[in-house]
C-alpha cells in the first residue's frame, strides 16, 4: 500500500512531552492544516520506528492516542488511516470560526472527546504484554499454536477466567460454561442472534446502551424501554410489561454501574428482578462492563452471582484492563444449549480466537501482572476521579446535578435546567469539545451527558469543563 506521505518531525527526548505524544501532535497539526487528508494512509509503525530511530511501541502509543481522539481509524490488515470524518475543521477554517464567534479555544487546537469511558491507554501495561507474548513462542509448541482451536477460546484461558468470576464476582462458573470473545460487543452480537428471534421482545433501560440495543434489534427483536431512577432499572415497569407483553425474551442490565447514569441497582430490585426473571423463565443478559475499576471497599456483587436465578448469560470483558485495543471479552453461561448455538455461530464468523494473545495474557495473570496493573490503575483512576469532583464542584455545582461514582471511568451530569442538546453539542465542538450528545443514550429526550474522564488528561479536564460549565449556563 503507498503511504506517500512523510513524517518530518524532530524528536527532543529532553521535552517534558512524551515522545509518542510529540509524535502523535505532529500528525495531528498536520491533519489540520489539510497537509494529511481524510482517508490518507499514516506510515506503517514498524517503518516510522525505524525512520525516527525509536522503540515501535512508541510509535503503537501514539497511533492509539489519534484512534482515541478520533484522528485516525484503524482498519484490520490494512492499517491505520486518517478518520473519514475530522472531528474538527482545517486550521485555516477554524481561525474564521474563532474570530467571528470571538470565543475561547482549546489552546492546543486538540479536540478534546468525552467518549463512553474509555481507559487511559498510556497507563496499559504494553511492555509487559508484548514480552509475554514473545514468551508464548519461545516456551510453547509453535506447530501446537498455529492450528485450529477450541471456538469457544483457549480450554487453559477459560479456566483462569472462570476462576476469576467465581472468587472475585461469587460466580458459579466451570470453563465449559464460557465462550472467549473479541470484546463485549461481540458477545452481545453471538447472545442476540443464538438467544432471539424475529418477534421475540427484550426489556432495556432507558436511558442504555444503544449498541447492545442494536444487537437486539438486528437479531429481530422488538425493544421495551423501561425508566432508568437512582436505585437502578425500575422494577415495578418491569413486572407491568411482563404482565401485558407476549414473546418476551430476555432483559438486558448494567446493573454493577448502569450505563450511562452510572448508578448501581439497589439489592432490593435485584432480588425482585430474578424472582420475576425465573417466573416468567426470561433470560437476564448482564453486562458488567467495568467491574475492574472500584475505588470502595469492594464492588457488588453480579446479579449473575445468585444461584437462585435460573437463565443469565454474563458478559465481560478484558479490553479496559489491558489495553483498548486487545479485543478479549467473555460471556457465560448455564444454558448449554444457547453455549452451543453461540459456538456454532463463532465458527462461521471467526472459526476461534487469538489464541496466542489468549496464551500471552493468560501468563500476565498467572504472573500476578494484571492484579498489580489493577491495582495500579484503580489508584489512577481514584485520583483522577477525585481531581474532575473538584473541577466540577467549582465550576456546575450550581448549573447541574451529579454524584461521586464509587467507580468506573465516568460521571453522569444532569443539567438543572433542560438543554437544546443539538446547540450544546454544536456549541462544545467549536470549543474543540466532543461530547455524546444525548440521542445516543435514548430513544426518549434525556437530559444528561455522560463524563468520561479515563482517557483524558487533567491539562485537558482543567481546560474543558469550565468551557462547558459556561456553556451550559447559557440555557
Amino acid at each position: 500500500m503507498l503511504r506517500p506521505w512523510k513524517l518530518e518531525l524532530e524528536i527532543d527526548k529532553k521535552l517534558d512531552k512524551a515522545v509518542y505524544l510529540q509524535i502523535a501532535d505532529t500528525i495531528i497539526s498536520d491533519i489540520r492544516s489539510g497537509r494529511l487528508k481524510a482517508g490518507d494512509a499514516l506510515p506503517g509503525s514498524r517503518n516510522l520506528a525505524q525512520t525516527l530511530k525509536i522503540n515501535r511501541n512508541t510509535v503503537v502509543e501514539a497511533y492509539q492516542v489519534l484512534i482515541n481522539e478520533e484522528w485516525a481509524v484503524s482498519k484490520e490488515r490494512k492499517g491505520i488511516f486518517v478518520s473519514a470524518s475530522l472531528p474538527v475543521l482545517h486550521e485555516k477554517y477554524a481561525h474564521t470560526v474563532r474570530d467571528s464567534l470571538n470565543q475561547q479555544i482549546i489552546p492546543n487546537g486538540m479536540l478534546i472527546n468525552f467518549d463512553d469511558g474509555h481507559p487511559d491507554s498510556k497507563i496499559a501495561p504494553v511492555t509487559e504484554l508484548a514480552r509475554a507474548y514473545r514468551q508464548i513462542f519461545s516456551i510453547k509448541a509453535k506447530w501446537q499454536m498455529m492450528g485450529y482451536g477450541d471456538e469457544h477460546g483457549d480450554v487453559e484461558f477459560r479456566k483462569m477466567i472462570s476462576q476469576m468470576l467465581n472468587y472475585q464476582r461469587g460466580l458459579h462458573i466451570h470453563e465449559n460454561e464460557i465462550s472467549i470473545t473479541r470484546g463485549s460487543q461481540m458477545g452481545m452480537f453471538l447472545t442476540a442472534q443464538s438467544l432471539l428471534t424475529s418477534g421475540d421482545s427484550v426489556i432495556v433501560e432507558d436511558p442504555g446502551y444503544q449498541p447492545a440495543w442494536q444487537a437486539f434489534e438486528y437479531a429481530g427483536a422488538e425493544l421495551l424501554p423501561v425508566p432508568v431512577d437512582k436505585e437502578g432499572i425500575s422494577i415495578e415497569a418491569v413486572e407491568q410489561i411482563l404482565i401485558q407483553h407476549q414473546n418476551i425474551k430476555a432483559i438486558y442490565i448494567t446493573p454493577h454501574r448502569q450505563y450511562p447514569t452510572t448508578v448501581t441497582l439497589s439489592l432490593a430490585r435485584r432480588l425482585k428482578l430474578i424472582e420475576l426473571a425465573n417466573q416468567y423463565n426470561i433470560t437476564i443478559i448482564e453486562d458488567d462492563y467495568d467491574n475492574e475499576f472500584h475505588f470502595g471497599y469492594r464492588p457488588v456483587l453480579p446479579v449473575s452471582s445468585f444461584p437462585e436465578l435460573r437463565n443469565f448469560v454474563y458478559i465481560g470483558t478484558l479490553s479496559k484492563v489491558v489495553a483498548p485495543a486487545l479485543r478479549i471479552g467473555y460471556l457465560a453461561t448455564k444454558n448449554q444449549e444457547l453455549l452451543r448455538k453461540i459456538g456454532d455461530l463463532r465458527k462461521i464468523i471467526d472459526v476461534h480466537g487469538d489464541v496466542i494473545m489468549e496464551q500471552a495474557v493468560l501468563q500476565l495473570i498467572k504472573e500476578g501482572a494484571i492484579k498489580k496493573h489493577i491495582r495500579k490503575a484503580t489508584v489512577h483512576y481514584k485520583n483522577k476521579r477525585d481531581f474532575v469532583f473538584e473541577l466540577l464542584r467549582k465550576y456546575m455545582k450550581d448549573i447541574a446535578d451529579f454524584t461521586l461514582p464509587e467507580g468506573g471511568l465516568a460521571f453522569w451530569i444532569v443539567p438543572k435546567t433542560r438543554l437544546d442538546w443539538d446547540a450544546v453539542t454544536k456549541l462544545l465542538l467549536e470549543k474543540n469539545i466532543k461530547i455524546i450528545h444525548p440521542k445516543q443514550y435514548s430513544k426518549s429526550q434525556v437530559n444528561g451527558f455522560r463524563l468520561s474522564y479515563g482517557a483524558i488528561s487533567e491539562e485537558q479536564l482543567e481546560q474543558s469543563i469550565p468551557l462547558i460549565a459556561e456553556i451550559f449556563s447559557r440555557f
